[in-house]
């Protein structure tokens, strides 16, 4: 597929350390000749090591994803934005110029306490959730239905 072609999609949270990433490295992966994928968030910070870490487990090197900020992406059209906050607490931001628009809560990743075993314990847990979505919801482009 050309890459006039390709159906854009924009992953949103707070941090973009996390979920976000995970989620543009995941459909990145799986379903890439189909999309161009991206990821941002409305209070950036850099990406969680522990994020790179859990993706690697899987065969996915996201080594070079930055954390990106919303307001990049002002102005242009995704066909599809989806928002992956997940905490009712939690600020989750608005991007205005999507053609649909989707919200699947997961939890967020940067509030995880404990040691590092505990840790990756719960990323792998998201990351395995947030696989198991894309696989289902963009392999045949159900979500854009």
């Amino acid at each position: 597929m050309s890459d006039a072609n390709l159906k854009r999609v924009l992953f949103i949270c707070k941090n973009n350390s996390g979920r976000s990433q995970m989620a543009e490295a995941i459909l990145k992966h799986l379903y890439g000749e189909n999309f161009e994928v991206s990821s941002a968030g409305s209070h950036p910070r850099p990406i969680n090591p522990l994020t790179i870490e859990v993706l690697q487990e899987i065969g996915i090197d996201a080594s070079s994803q930055e954390s990106k900020n919303l307001q990049k992406f002002q102005g242009q059209e995704f066909d599809l934005v989806v928002s992956l906050c997940g905490d009712e607490d939690e600020a989750c931001p608005v991007f205005l110029t999507g053609k649909k628009y989707a919200h699947q809560g997961f939890k967020d990743p940067a509030g995880i306490k404990g040691d590092k075993k505990y840790q990756l314990k719960l990323f792998r847990e998201i990351r395995d959730s947030i696989f198991l979505w894309i696989e289902s919801e963009f392999q045949d482009d159900n979500i854009l239905e």
